[in-house]
């Protein structure tokens, strides 16, 4: 495995929207916990998920970019726009690994998805090849992968702030503001996403 400083954190999600809790993780996986930076993989579809309630795929990347700002650290990543529907973690990782030889790659993710890995295509791989940074998800225990020696967790800060209340919100004229970036909530203001 490549050194600590050659880490990149892969931190993927539906963003749908992008809020103030993923980006707390991102940043705080990005500087605290031994990582050269996080790239914030925005998934076009989740095969857990239902895609009727997706925004399209580049209003996410979109948002995200906007969020980032100009945190060197983090990065938004479109790598899954080009692959096979729906995207699987594994297959993203080999290609990944393809392109960015020189690059040690580590997923990150909720103790929720901690405990549901085994339900992962080729989850036994995730954990035989790459190291998995995981952050507490309070109500979720973490499973029977929470010792394995490639799993690390941290004590992230926590919001309980959820896309889909970010969503509901917007939808039934609320003010989201202070739940995503100031620069998300603005491009949310003018362009009307989510409110049908």
């Amino acid at each position: 495995m490549a050194g600590e400083a050659e880490k990149t954190g892969l931190f993927f999600g539906s963003f749908n929207p992008v809020h103030v809790g993923h980006m707390i993780i991102a940043n705080y996986m990005a500087t605290r916990a031994g990582l050269k930076e996080v790239w914030l993989v925005v998934s076009p579809q989740n095969p857990l998920k239902p895609k009727r309630s997706l925004a399209r795929d580049y209003d996410r990347l979109h948002l995200v970019r906007l969020a980032i700002g100009d945190n060197f650290r983090l990065r938004a990543s479109d790598i899954e726009f080009g692959l096979a529907q729906p995207s699987y973690t594994i297959d993203t990782l080999t290609y990944l690994r393809e392109k960015y030889p020189a690059k040690a790659f580590v997923l990150i993710m909720g103790g929720d998805n901690l405990a549901t890995l085994h339900k992962w295509k080729n989850y036994e791989i995730l954990l035989r090849d790459y190291e998995i940074y995981v952050y507490h998800r309070p109500g979720y225990e973490p499973g029977p992968f929470a010792n394995h020696p490639h799993v690390r967790a941290f004590d992230t800060p926590q919001m309980h702030i959820s896309a889909s209340y970010i969503r509901e919100s917007i939808r039934d004229g609320h003010s989201i503001q202070y739940l995503v970036p100031d620069a998300v909530y603005e491009y949310l203001e003018k362009s009307g996403l989510y409110r049908e």
